[in-house]
């Protein structure tokens, strides 16, 4: 965000002491309103709803070991259910506009990786174990340590590299830029739309979209991605009753038939907190477990860095508040998607579409977890906000975390280069973990080698030690026998 988005959004001289709901949120204190908060969680929340339909159809296209099956309809509920539970803690316990839920990347390696060497309740057992882990290692301050020992200008490329990479969503997610199979034997790994040019409806209320939100940005309209959100998938409801569309994608923008759909709680507590141990060697187990606690632990850090930054809740050192207890809810959410079998839960970058909004304070939490309380029920009328009306809110956020960049030393190469390494990677992976691996590795290196070694945080040189075995795994693998 600019800093003149900044000042607009702030007020001039101190806020006025405020009590009761006002005063439990720092909603005044903050500068905020609880208009922008309660525009900020629909905003949120409309940009993450794509969760509801795409974590289940993840988990659920997956086989365990012995040919099993998740059931939609439950993960659904067990999505839902999750989502609102630890959105609304995070917003009481942790004080931050930071939604959470089934996170994307980790569903994955638990549907292709882990299922297919065990069983499904083996595998959210892992799910568990590694969210344990990690509130362990919050408990004894590890977790909070490593994230105060990365320098300001390396949190500042997080964000910036995290903006590029959620706006590389949008414009994913939209259809409006397309993976080229590689045997296409084209030279570049991406075109625009399906086929190199842009058609069809869908793209169209894309494109629409996020000239709109742009404009109103621009404009400074109180509401201006949330007016977006609403008004395009208003525009696609029209569209697809009136012309001939093949396909939205995962959500279709049509008015459902039935408005209340009943939740299937059948998946809670369905797992096995160390069954793996008995289907597969406890090498692999470790490695499973380690490869989640990397992924989860640097996500998260690189998610809370980001929305604290945009939102102007850093203090004078750089420093999250309340981190502890922030961390240590997003490791429980770890355990609870688990417990769930809706995969681990997580904090979500999208939460920067509620910032940008001007959320700035757990209110905003407390509206996206409603919304996704009543996503248990509602979820046929709440679930028709296609991919093509939300994503131009990513596009926007995008924008807006990309100004932080100014604040990088672009002249002093021990910074500067990592902090590249961190801002490319995320996006060009298509990982936060990774981004901020490359930069970790690249910054101990460079200070190695200008002979300023001992300025490097022991935790920066442990953390950086992680990531090689990371980025190295499949050698590791086939070094200790796993492969």
């Amino acid at each position: 965000m600019s800093e003149a988005q900044k000042v607009d959004d702030r007020p001039s001289a101190a806020p006025p002491a405020a009590g009761g709901v006002d005063g439990f949120f720092k909603i005044s204190a903050r500068g905020s309103t609880f208009g922008r908060e309660i525009r900020g969680g629909f905003a949120t929340f409309f940009t993450m709803a794509y969760i509801l339909v795409l974590n289940p159809i993840i988990l659920g296209s997956a086989k365990d070991k012995f040919g099993h099956h998740l059931d939609a309809v439950q993960l659904t509920t067990a999505t839902a259910l999750v989502a609102a539970v630890m959105t609304i803690i995070m917003g009481v316990g942790g004080n931050l506009p930071l939604a959470l839920a089934a996170g994307l990347g980790l569903n994955a390696v638990v549907a292709f990786q882990i299922a297919p060497l065990m069983s499904w309740a083996d595998a959210m057992g892992l799910i568990v174990l590694e969210g344990l882990l990690i509130c362990v290692l919050v408990v004894t301050g590890l977790r909070e340590a490593v994230m105060h020992a990365i320098p300001q200008a390396m949190k500042q490329a997080i964000s910036v590299g995290i903006g590029l990479f959620i706006a590389f969503i949008g414009f994913v997610d939209a259809g409006f830029a397309t993976r080229i199979p590689d045997a296409a034997n084209t030279t570049v790994p991406v075109q625009l739309g399906g086929t190199g040019a842009l058609a069809g409806w869908p793209i169209l209320v894309f494109c629409l979209g996020v000239l709109l939100t742009i404009g109103l940005l621009a404009r400074k309209v109180k509401g201006a991605i949330l007016i977006s959100i609403v008004t395009m998938t208003v525009v696609a409801v029209v569209i697809n009753a009136a012309a001939d569309v093949k396909s939205w994608g995962l959500t279709t923008p049509k008015v459902p038939d039935d408005i209340l759909a009943s939740p299937d709680f059948g998946l809670l507590g369905h797992f096995s907190l160390f069954g793996a141990f008995g289907e597969t060697s406890a090498i692999t187990v470790v490695l499973l477990v380690f490869t989640l606690i990397l992924s989860d632990f640097f996500d998260t850090m690189g998610t809370v860095v980001g929305i604290s930054a945009e939102a102007g809740l850093l203090d004078e050192e750089g420093k999250v508040p309340n981190l502890g207890r922030v961390l240590l809810i997003d490791g429980a959410a770890a355990v609870a998607g688990g417990a769930a079998s809706a995969s681990s839960s997580t904090s979500y970058i999208e939460s920067a579409a509620g910032v940008g909004e001007g959320a700035r304070t757990d209110f905003a939490n407390l509206v996206t977890g409603g919304m996704f309380a009543l996503a248990l029920f509602l979820t046929p009328i709440l679930t028709i906000v296609p991919l093509q009306a939300a994503a131009p809110a990513l596009v926007a956020v995008g924008f807006l975390m990309m100004t932080q960049v100014k604040h990088i030393d672009w002249d002093k190469y021990e910074i500067a280069i990592p902090a590249f390494l961190t801002i490319a990677v995320m996006p060009f992976t298509y990982s936060i973990t990774n981004g901020i691996g490359a930069g970790f590795l690249a910054y101990v290196l460079i200070k190695t080698v200008l002979g300023k070694a001992k300025e490097v945080h022991w935790l920066l040189w442990a953390a950086s030690a992680l990531f090689l075995v990371y980025f190295a795994i499949d050698p590791v693998e086939q070094l200790l026998g796993v492969k």
